[in-house]
C-alpha cells in the first residue's frame, strides 16, 4: 500500500526532538489507521545509523505505561499501534546540538508493509524551568501538577485562586480540550423554554440552555419563546450541511493553473477515495475551484456527520492532496490552508456556499398575539425590519437582524461547541412580511451555523449535560439540534425586534441587565 510522501511525515510529531539523559528523544503519532509495527527498518539522527538494540519505546497502552526495546519488535511480536497512539523512542548514546537535525525513520507495518521518511527538527533552548508555568510530562493533568500551576499563578502574579481551583469534573477528562488545566471558568448559566419545535429532527418542546454574563439575555428569549408558543410553535427546516478546507497549488503560470482545474474534476473520484480513507463518518461532497494569477485555490466540501469537523477535512484533504502531489508535477508549492475555508472568520462565501449548516427558522405571528404580548403591531415591526436592513447595508455587516450571536454564543458556550465558530456562525438573514390577514411572517436564514453533538468539548461532563436536557448528546443528533438552536435564534429576533420598535428596549435592560 503506497502512502504519499507528504503524509507519512505527519507520522513525526514535530518539535519533540529533545536530548535526554544519555540520548535523545523524539515521538510519532499514528494518523494513518490502525497498525502492527512488526520490525525498525533504521533510525538515523543525522546519518548516524542508531543499533536497534539501542532504541527505547514507551507508550500507553490500556492506561498503563508500557516500554520495550526496538530489537523487541519482530514479525511474530508486532507491537499494536493503533491510530491515534504515540510511541516516544530514545536513542541511547546519542547527542546533538541545539539547532537544526535530520531524522530518517523506516519500519514494517502491516497492513502498509515497509514504510520510510525522513524530517527534519530542531532542538531549541530550554528555558528557565522557574518562570514558565509547571508541566509534567507524563501526568500533565494530575493533581500534583495542578497543584504546582495555582503555586506558580500565585507567585508570580501576587493574586491567589480561590474560585477557578473549585471544580466537580475529573481534570483527566479535559484531556485533549485544554493543556495545562489549572481549574474552571465559572459562567452563570440560565434556561429558557420550552421552546415547541416542528422540524424534520426536532419534533416536540425543548428546554434551551444559555451561558451568559449579559443581563436581560435569557428573559428576552423566554419572552420570544413565549410568543412562537402562542403562535403554534417555530418550523425549521435544515436545508445544506458542509464543512470545507481549502488548499491552493501554485503554478508557473495561469495556464498551467488552468489545466490543474480540469485534471482535478476528471480524479474526483480518486481524491475522494484518499480523503475519505482517513474518516469513518467523512464525505467528499464536491470540490470547487477558483482561479487568480497562477494559483488554484480548491475548496473541498464534506459530509461530517455529527461533528464539527474541521479537524476532520483538515486531516481528509492533507491526505487527498498529499496523493495529487505525488500525481502531478506541475505543482511549484501547495499550502493545506489558503484562508478561503476563512475557518473561524465572518465571510461572503461562507454565506453563499455555506459553511457548516444552513438552517432556516420560520413562524407566522397571528397579529393579536403580537400586540398583546409585545405592544408592537405586524406592519410596526415590518417597517422598522426594512429600516434596520438599509442600516446594515450602509454598515457592510454579515447580518441585517438583531442579535443571533447571543443566543448562539450562549448556546455554544453551555453545550460545548467551539465559541470561536461564532465568528461564521454569527451570519444572519431575517425576512419579515406582512400577511394577507395582517398576520407577521418572519424568517431567519442562518447560513454558516456550525455546531456538534460529539467529539470536541460536546463530552465534557456539564457540557454533555447541557445537551442531555435538549435530548442533543451523542450520534445522529446534530440536525436536531441545529433545528433547536435556530428556533431560540428566531425566538430572540422577535423579542428584541418588538422591544426596539416598541421603545422598551432601554427600560428592559434598567430592569434587568443593571449589576451595580
Amino acid at each position: 500500500m503506497k502512502i504519499p510522501k507528504l503524509l507519512l511525515k505527519q507520522l513525526y510529531n514535530f518539535g519533540s526532538l529533545e536530548n535526554v539523559r544519555g540520548g535523545v528523544r523524539f515521538s510519532v503519532k499514528n494518523r494513518l489507521s490502525d497498525a502492527k509495527l512488526s520490525g525498525i527498518e533504521g533510525i538515523r539522527i543525522n546519518d548516524d545509523l542508531i543499533p536497534n538494540d539501542r532504541l527505547h519505546l514507551s507508550f500507553v497502552a490500556e492506561e498503563k505505561k508500557q516500554s520495550l526495546s526496538g530489537a523487541d519488535i519482530t514479525v511474530k511480536k508486532p507491537l499494536v499501534f493503533p491510530v491515534g497512539r504515540t510511541v516516544v523512542i530514545e536513542a541511547k548514546g546519542v547527542s546533538v546540538d541545539d539547532g537544526k537535525q535530520s531524522i530518517e525513520i523506516a519500519f514494517d507495518a502491516q497492513p502498509f508493509g515497509t514504510l520510510a521518511f525522513s524530517v527534519e527538527d530542531a532542538i531549541g533552548q530550554s528555558l528557565d524551568k522557574g518562570v514558565t508555568v509547571p508541566y509534567d510530562k507524563d501526568n500533565n493533568y494530575g493533581r500534583g501538577v495542578i497543584r504546582k500551576r495555582n503555586r506558580f499563578i500565585e507567585k508570580f502574579s501576587g493574586a491567589k485562586p480561590k474560585h477557578i481551583t473549585k471544580y466537580s469534573i475529573d481534570p483527566k477528562e479535559t484531556q485533549g480540550n485544554i493543556e495545562n488545566f489549572t481549574g474552571v471558568a465559572q459562567i452563570p448559566l440560565g434556561i429558557a423554554g420550552p421552546l415547541t419545535v416542528h422540524g424534520e429532527y426536532a419534533k416536540g418542546d425543548y428546554l434551551v440552555p444559555l451561558a451568559t454574563t449579559e443581563g436581560t439575555l435569557v428573559a428576552s428569549y423566554n419572552r420570544g419563546i413565549k410568543l412562537l408558543n402562542l403562535s403554534g410553535g417555530v418550523k425549521c427546516t435544515v436545508v445544506d450541511d458542509q464543512m470545507q478546507r481549502a488548499p491552493v497549488f501554485i503554478f508557473d503560470s495561469a495556464r498551467e493553473a488552468r489545466d490543474f482545474r480540469a485534471w482535478v474534476d476528471e480524479h474526483f473520484a480518486q481524491i475522494a477515495a484518499e480523503a475519505e480513507a482517513t474518516t469513518r463518518v467523512g464525505k467528499l461532497l464536491s470540490i470547487d475551484t477558483y482561479m487568480a494569477s497562477k494559483f488554484a485555490y480548491l475548496r473541498f466540501n464534506y459530509y461530517t456527520g455529527d461533528a464539527a469537523g474541521q479537524n476532520m477535512v483538515g486531516r481528509a484533504t492533507f491526505a487527498a492532496c498529499s496523493w495529487i502531489l505525488e500525481q502531478v508535477d506541475t505543482v511549484r508549492r501547495f499550502y493545506l490552508e489558503s484562508n478561503l475555508a476563512t475557518d473561524k472568520k465572518a465571510s461572503q462565501v461562507n454565506i453563499m456556499r455555506t459553511r457548516g449548516k444552513r438552517v432556516i427558522a420560520e413562524a407566522v405571528i397571528p397579529r393579536d398575539a403580537l400586540i398583546q404580548n409585545m405592544r408592537v403591531d405586524p406592519e410596526t415591526l415590518h417597517y422598522h425590519a426594512n429600516v434596520a436592513n438599509v442600516g446594515a447595508f450602509l454598515s457592510g455587516a454579515n447580518n441585517n437582524g438583531c442579535h443571533s450571536p447571543n443566543a448562539i454564543t450562549a448556546i455554544f458556550i453551555a453545550t460545548g461547541q467551539d465559541v470561536a465558530n461564532v465568528s461564521e456562525s454569527s451570519a444572519g438573514i431575517v425576512y419579515t412580511e406582512v400577511t394577507e390577514e395582517r398576520d407577521l411572517y418572519i424568517s431567519i436564514t442562518l447560513p454558516s451555523l456550525i455546531v456538534a453533538t460529539y467529539g470536541g468539548g460536546t463530552s465534557l461532563p456539564t457540557q454533555r449535560e447541557c445537551l442531555e436536557l435538549m435530548g442533543c448528546r451523542g450520534r445522529d443528533k446534530v440536525r436536531k439540534f441545529t433545528e433547536i438552536v435556530a428556533g431560540a435564534v428566531l425566538a430572540g429576533e422577535l423579542s428584541l425586534a418588538a422591544a426596539i420598535s416598541s421603545l422598551d428596549w432601554v427600560s428592559s435592560h434598567e430592569q434587568y441587565g443593571r449589576n451595580r
